[in-house]
Parts: C-alpha cells; sequence; structure tokens
C-alpha cells in the first residue's frame, strides 16, 4: 500500500483521563476515509493529535513514511497535512477570493512580498480563481465571507485548506449545522477533489458517512472499537448498539 498516513500506538491522558488510547490506523494514498464513533469518543483529540495541535502521551504520527511525531502545525502543513480553517474568525471581512488569494500566497511564499501591486500575484490570484471554480464558489468570490449561507462558508473553508495543495485533508464534521441540502451539496464538491488527495473526515451524519467513506473506523472510549467497508460497519453488531443506539433485541 502507498501510505500517506500512518498512527502507531497514538495516546493522550490528560491527568487520569485517557482521551485516546493505542490507536493504531493507516490511510494508502488517495483514501477516503471516515472516523465517527458517539460524543465523547475522542475523535476530535485524534485529529489534533494529527494536525499537532496537540501533543500525544504516546506513541507516533507518520506521514508518507516520515516520522512527524514532534513536529509543529505549520511543519505539518508544509508537509501535506492541513486541517480546515475556521473562517468566521480568520477572515469573515475579506472577500471569498481575496481570502483564497491569500491563502495561495502563503502556500507559494508570496505572502512575505503581498504589500507589492495586485498585478504581481497574478498567478495566485488565477490559481484562486481556479480553485474556487472547482468549488462551485466563483459566483461568490466578490461577496465577503460573513455574508455567505453557512454552508458556502464550510466550502471557502475547504477552499483555504486546498490552497495549502494538501496531500491529507483533515475534515472535523464538515456538515456540522449545515441544512441537508446544502450537506449533500458539500460531499459532492468533496467527492470530486483530486484522488491523489487522501481525505480523513468526522461526521455525524451516517448517511453521508456511508454514501462518502470507502473505509470507516469507529473509536468508542478513546480507543478503536472495529474498523471496515460501510457495508461491514452498518451490519456489525457491536457498532449499532454503541452508536446507532441499536441492539439484537430491536
Amino acid at each position: 500500500m502507498n501510505e500517506a498516513l500512518r498512527t502507531e500506538g497514538l495516546g493522550k491522558v490528560w491527568g487520569g483521563f485517557a482521551a485516546n488510547t493505542d490507536i493504531a490506523l493507516r490511510l494508502a494514498v488517495g483514501a477516503r476515509h471516515a472516523l465517527i464513533g458517539p460524543n465523547g469518543a475522542g475523535k476530535t483529540t485524534f485529529i489534533n493529535l494529527l494536525s499537532g495541535a496537540l501533543a500525544p502521551t504516546s506513541g507516533e504520527v507518520y506521514l508518507g513514511g516520515e516520522r512527524v511525531t514532534n513536529l509543529a502545525q505549520h511543519a505539518r502543513v508544509k508537509r501535506g497535512l492541513t486541517r480546515t480553517f475556521q473562517i468566521n474568525t480568520l477572515f469573515a471581512d475579506l472577500s471569498v477570493l481575496e481570502s483564497t488569494v491569500l491563502a495561495v500566497c502563503e502556500q507559494s511564499g508570496a505572502a512575505r512580498h503581498f504589500w507589492r501591486p495586485v498585478a504581481d500575484h497574478a498567478d495566485e490570484i488565477a490559481r484562486a480563481r481556479a480553485l474556487l471554480e472547482t468549488l462551485g464558489l466563483s459566483e461568490d468570490q466578490d461577496r465577503p465571507t460573513a455574508s455567505l449561507p453557512y454552508g458556502k462558508q464550510r466550502l471557502v473553508e475547504i477552499a483555504l485548506a486546498l490552497a495549502t495543495r494538501p496531500k491529507i485533508l483533515l475534515l472535523d464534521e464538515p456538515a456540522a449545522g449545515i441544512p441537508r441540502l446544502e450537506s449533500r451539496e458539500l460531499f459532492e464538491v468533496l467527492a470530486r477533489l483530486p484522488t491523489d488527495v487522501t481525505i480523513l473526515l468526522i461526521e455525524h451524519d451516517m448517511e453521508l458517512v456511508f454514501q462518502f467513506a470507502e473505509r470507516i473506523t469507529v473509536l468508542v472510549g478513546g480507543r478503536i472499537l472495529t474498523e471496515g467497508t460501510p457495508a461491514e460497519i452498518a451490519a456489525d453488531p457491536k457498532v449499532r448498539e454503541v452508536y446507532l443506539g441499536e441492539s439484537d433485541d430491536g
């Protein structure tokens, strides 16, 4: 397997509370992988460990075979691991295009010279426009980000993440708070992303998860309960009992 991401024995403990314990996960390049589990299962903690927002208590993180366990967040971004931005606080007053150009310039190194005339950033502007077109945001490119419907704001988050040219994209509940129709459209956009971009997402909407993911990992109590295809997960009685609220008794 051409490996994009691997964790070995990854764990996080605060005092006597183990948020994650001995998590071993492996993603192939181009994987579409979902991480599910009940509230408090440790899903967001795990994403924070992958992104470098938290330091693990134990275990290792590898990107493409390179150990990155002790690298800071920005160093992991440079190596291709990106998590969606919180655009409501970072870029709310900028237009969609301005926000995306800024992210593109940061990735290309042009942000160091952002004081130069706009014409000097023609390549970055063209790349930003192309990215917005891919995500169906061209008609909104001149609108302030804060004025967009929430579903489109989440698409802008993804645009900013993609501007870093990620190899691995981490999405923490991308459909949270979005009306069902908009969430379907968002996942249709995700499905059209380049196949060499590996996606790991947390999502509570099981219908969306089963339609999008090729494999699913289930966390319970900070540990991996099971992993498998959507069909295997849907049929697993342990998953139905602890996550879907069902049991063999009906």
